[in-house]
């Protein structure tokens, strides 16, 4: 006898934690997340449908499969995974789940999601971060992003937090956590437009040029001995 699940009608599309990497495209112009685990060879959107992993015809998710998105029910779950070794440069993603789901008891595994928010940790430094810039991985197409502050990001290839968020559309928001305060990077807001962007901004560019001045320094000593 085949055992029947009770189906749910939320009238509300439930929400769930999970971590992810964020990845910016080789030419710059896209921005989104790769996973932490099975899916992670494959880097989605804000908006995403999963689809099986293991290459099967199947829709995700499938009751006998282990394929499709998966998020936790509570917050401090997900920032619990951000504790170990691999998982110390991914972000907290705060999502909506969309289409057919099953629940279990910690989570969820679900065919499409929404990330409303994505909140970055400090850099590896322990400062407050003001940007996500190459982490010195990635995947075909895509780099890896780390979360850093203004003197750690130098020659880096980066990007601040609010130009993630644009570049990555669908209205998501990222935020910068440092301790107990995160300060929220408004994707509607152009670039140069409000205080914290602005000072953010400030600072990348002053540690770019701090970069760069270093380099000319070098260059034009290396060309007065020869």
């Amino acid at each position: 006898m085949r055992l029947r699940l009770p189906e749910e009608r939320p009238t509300e599309p439930p929400t769930g934690f999970k971590i992810a990497h964020p990845v910016l495209s080789q030419d710059g112009t896209r921005a989104g997340f790769t996973g932490v685990s099975l899916g992670g060879a494959l880097p989605y959107g804000v908006v995403a449908d999963a689809s099986c992993v293991y290459g099967r015809r199947h829709r995700a998710p499938a009751r006998r499969c282990d394929c499709g998105f998966h998020c936790v029910h509570e917050r401090t779950a997900a920032q619990a995974l951000l504790c170990t070794a691999e998982h110390r440069e991914a972000v907290l993603l705060d999502i909506t789940v969309l289409g057919p789901y099953i629940r279990f008891e910690r989570g969820f595994r679900y065919a499409r999601q929404r990330v409303r928010t994505a909140t970055v940790g400090p850099c590896a430094c322990g400062a407050r971060a003001v940007a996500l810039a190459d982490a010195g991985w990635g995947r075909p197409g895509w780099r890896a992003l780390a979360a850093a502050c203004a003197g750690c990001v130098r020659g880096r290839t980066s990007v601040s937090l609010a130009a993630f968020a644009r570049l990555a559309g669908d209205g998501l928001r990222v935020a910068a956590a440092s301790g107990g305060a995160t300060a929220t990077a408004d994707p509607g807001l152009p670039e140069g437009l409000g205080v914290p962007e602005l000072v953010a901004e400030a600072a990348l560019l002053q540690a770019r040029l701090d970069w760069f001045q270093s380099r000319l320094a070098r260059l034009e000593g290396g060309t007065a001995q020869q």
